[in-house]
């Protein structure tokens, strides 16, 4: 099959299936690759026609859809496109509560900043993520910051009163500039962090949650904050790996 006009009914579907939250619009060869591994269904594989890729099998041959140029950057969000754009189904995760040591984001609403937060939580082994009313997993840039971390962690996209009415694990610690030093504190694993909203921090009910347990990140220099991706990764990786002098360990 080969479409050379936006005006295509199926494209213009598409168009409006890009707003839906259960679908990817992946448009870089490794993250078509890292959903095909991870077996996300593969819905479309729009492709240049001159265009060849080791990865797509002749399993996929009734998925392919040959198209122009202008119709993937139409559709896709890369100033440069590599000449491949793959839709794929993704399944909202039904919630479960943590066994090992978990990031919540409240109300995190810049598609860059909870990228890298999956990314850092992947590498410093957050396997859970609880999204918050957050910026949506299928955004195109929440995908291309993740670099591939949606595919490997337990993501959860809830609402704050869905996650207040389901939780039910101790051991979480807000992130607060008034919360005790990380570098200097004893924690117990596993341990939840909780993020806020870029401008207005943690909601209230998520400070009660974590029985204002608080946690921060130290600043010299008259700094008032650091972003939050970047707070959650410093913590987080300092839970993960900043020896075993600062940090006691309960199995469950």
């Amino acid at each position: 099959m080969e479409i050379t006009s936006k005006n295509n009914q199926l494209i213009k579907d598409l168009t409006k299936e890009a707003k839906n939250r259960f679908l990817l619009f992946l448009d870089t060869p490794n993250l078509i690759k890292e959903a095909i591994s991870n077996n996300l269904t593969v819905k479309y594989i729009l492709q240049i026609k001159d265009k060849k890729f080791d990865f797509i099998g002749q399993q996929f041959a009734n998925k392919i859809i040959f198209v122009n140029e202008e119709i993937l950057k139409h559709l896709g969000s890369v100033e440069q496109s590599a000449g491949i754009l793959g839709v794929f189904e993704y399944s909202k995760k039904q919630f479960e509560n943590p066994n090992a040591n978990y990031l919540v984001l409240d109300h995190v609403q810049d598609a860059g900043n909870v990228g890298t937060l999956l990314r850092s939580a992947m590498g410093a082994n957050f396997t859970s993520v609880y999204l918050l009313d957050c910026a949506s997993i299928t955004n195109p840039k929440v995908v291309r910051s993740s670099s591939g971390a949606i595919f490997k962690l337990n993501i959860f996209e809830l609402s704050k009163q869905e996650f207040l009415s389901s939780f039910n694990k101790d051991n979480l610690f807000a992130c607060s500039m008034d919360g005790q030093n990380i570098f200097e504190m004893q924690v117990t694993l596993p341990i939840g962090i909780v993020l806020g909203n870029e401008g207005k921090g943690i909601s209230e009910e998520i400070v009660a949650l974590a029985k204002n347990k608080k946690i921060s990140v130290p600043m010299e220099n008259s700094l008032e904050s650091l972003n939050v991706a970047v707070s959650g990764s410093i913590i987080m990786f300092n839970v993960n790996f900043g020896g075993k002098n600062v940090r006691t360990f309960k199995v469950e």
